[in-house]
C-alpha cells in the first residue's frame, strides 16, 4: 500500500478521508496522491485554443485551497502529491488511479436518504461501485492506531474468494481479528447447517491468522451487517462490490453502496473480478 488516493472537494468529510489516509501512510509509508475535480461543463472547461478563463481561474482558486487544506500537523513527514483536474468525477479518479498506480483510495462519504439518495446518489457510492482498487470510506474523523477487529460480510460465493483475500491481507496488516460474516434474511433464508458448510469450504481459500465464523439474522443485510459490527465492537466493515451498471444496479441496488451511504462506522470494499468476455 504504497500510494494512496485522496479525492477531496475540500469539506469537512474529505478532511476526514485525509486524516485516515495519513494514518495508513504512516503506518505504510505511503505518498497521499490528493485529487481535487473541477466537474465543469465542457463547453467552460476548454476550447480550441485551449483553457479558457473561467477554467484558469478555478484551477487557481482550487490550487489556493488547497495550501489551507494541507496545512495540518499530521501530514508533517509524509509526501503529498496535489492535483486538480477538469472532468466528471468517476473519470477522473479512475484514470487518477491508473497513471499514479494507485493502490486504495480513501474517500469521505456525507451519506444521503430518500430521493436524494435514489435519484441523485454520491460521487462516492459511483467510485465504490466501479474502482479496481480498494476503497476506503469515511464518515468521520477516525482512529486507526488500534485496529483490534474488522467484519467481512460476504454471501461466500465462489466468486467473492479475491476480495477475501484482499481483506486477509488488510487485516493481517493491523493484526485484526477478522469476523466472517452471513447473514441470514427472511427473503433469502439459508439453513444454520447450509451456511455454515459453506463458510467451512469456503475458507478453504485462505484461513486469517485470526478470524471467527458468525451467522446473524435480520430483516435485511445491509440492517445484518450494521448490528452485528456494533455488537462485535469491530472498527471497519469490509466487503466485496459488484461494478454493476445500468438497470441491473437500479433495480437490484448494491449493499456496499447502502453501507457507504448508511453505516458509521468506515467500509472498505474490494470489488470482485470482472469474468472474461467470450
Amino acid at each position: 500500500m504504497k500510494r494512496i488516493l485522496v479525492p477531496t472537494d475540500f469539506s469537512d468529510e474529505a478532511e476526514f478521508a485525509l486524516d485516515a489516509a495519513a494514518q495508513f501512510a504512516r503506518k505504510f509509508g505511503s505518498e497521499i496522491y490528493l485529487l481535487h475535480i473541477l466537474d465543469l461543463p465542457i463547453p467552460m472547461a476548454t476550447s480550441e485554443t485551449g483553457e479558457l478563463p473561467e477554467a484558469i481561474f478555478f484551477m487557481k482558486l482550487a490550487h489556493q485551497k488547497f495550501e489551507f487544506f494541507i496545512d495540518k500537523p499530521y501530514l508533517k513527514g509524509i509526501t503529498v502529491h496535489e492535483t486538480v483536474e477538469s472532468d466528471s468525477i468517476p473519470y477522473g479518479i479512475s484514470q487518477a488511479v491508473e497513471t499514479n498506480a494507485i493502490d486504495m483510495i480513501v474517500m469521505g462519504s456525507g451519506g444521503a436518504s430518500g430521493l436524494k439518495e435514489m435519484f441523485v446518489g454520491s460521487n462516492t457510492e459511483k467510485v465504490v461501485r466501479t474502482a479496481e482498487v480498494p476503497v476506503f470510506t469515511v464518515k468521520s474523523r477516525t482512529d486507526l492506531t488500534d485496529i483490534e477487529s474488522m467484519v467481512f460480510a460476504s454471501d461466500f460465493s465462489p466468486e467473492t474468494a479475491e476480495p477475501y483475500k484482499k481483506a486477509i491481507s488488510f487485516a493481517e496488516k493491523f493484526g485484526a481479528t477478522l469476523h466472517l460474516l452471513f447473514v441470514n434474511t427472511p427473503n433469502n433464508f439459508v439453513t444454520t447447517r447450509e451456511a455454515e458448510n459453506r463458510m467451512n469450504l469456503f475458507i478453504k481459500n485462505g484461513t486469517p491468522q485470526k478470524y471467527t465464523l458468525n451467522i446473524y439474522n435480520d430483516q435485511t443485510i445491509e440492517h445484518g451487517i450494521i448490528h452485528f459490527a456494533r455488537a462485535a465492537g469491530a472498527r471497519i466493515i469490509s466487503l466485496s462490490t459488484h461494478g454493476r451498471k445500468g438497470l441491473a444496479h437500479f433495480f437490484n441496488g448494491s449493499i456496499s453502496e447502502d453501507l457507504v451511504n448508511h453505516a458509521m462506522r468506515p467500509v472498505i470494499t474490494f470489488k470482485i473480478p470482472e469474468e472474461p468476455q467470450e
